[in-house]
């Protein structure tokens, strides 16, 4: 998608893109978002298409807001290492631990650069889980799949709360903060839309979100 380009920066992504669900309607669900945010209105764009299933909504999107932070976070992996970042902050007042309840079961302290590599490589477990994110027409969703995404979209918001906290003026350096700030205003909307991170999570970023929402 043109709007989520980061022209000759795209390169520092650190893992490759994920497409979306082949099997499902994710194609033609795909399609209706490119359209949809070529239009400039992101209100309209995260909003259910009228007769389409939530959870293919879901799926689809989970996958696109992946790609998207993982585009972003990939600009500052030069900047934003263990000896610059070595805890995983949004300010003075948040810190986010790590653990993913199988392997690492006791939240653990880690660098904010370890974090978001443990953070994508469970996402992409549970994206490439077709038992949670079907790839099979007429498969179904498993009865936890929106308990899944709302895990994932958390902690998704955790990278922008660090970013936004810790690198802001590095993205101001590099003339991306008109890209961070649509990217993040989506986010906003679309997890507002359909009510899928806590209030109490999103303090980092109240004011922000707040003025994004207009409350």
């Amino acid at each position: 998608m043109s709007l989520f380009g980061l022209g000759s920066r795209n390169q520092k992504t650190f893992r490759p893109k994920k497409n979306t669900p082949s099997g499902s309607k994710g194609a033609q669900l795909q399609r209706h978002i490119d359209a949809t945010l070529g239009s400039g209105n992101l209100r309209e764009a995260v909003r259910l298409p009228p007769g389409e299933d939530i959870n293919e909504w879901l799926a689809v999107n989970t996958v696109d807001f992946f790609n998207q932070v993982n585009l972003l976070f990939g600009t500052l992996t030069e900047f934003c290492t263990p000896s610059n970042c070595p805890t995983m902050t949004a300010g003075a007042k948040y810190e986010y631990r790590w653990a993913d309840g199988v392997t690492i079961k006791k939240p653990i302290e880690v660098s904010a650069p370890k974090y978001v590599e443990y953070l994508m490589d469970w996402i992409e477990v549970q994206l490439d889980d077709e038992s949670i994110f079907p790839q099979k027409l007429g498969v179904p969703f498993p009865a936890n799949f929106i308990d899944v995404v709302k895990t994932i979209f958390k902690r998704l918001f955790r990278v922008y709360a660090h970013i936004y906290h810790s690198h802001f003026q590095k993205i101001v350096s590099l003339k991306e903060e008109a890209h961070l700030n649509t990217c993040f205003k989506h986010f906003v909307l679309f997890t507002w839309e359909f009510r899928l991170i806590d209030k109490g999570e999103l303090a980092p970023l109240y004011d922000l979100v707040e003025s994004i929402l207009q409350l």
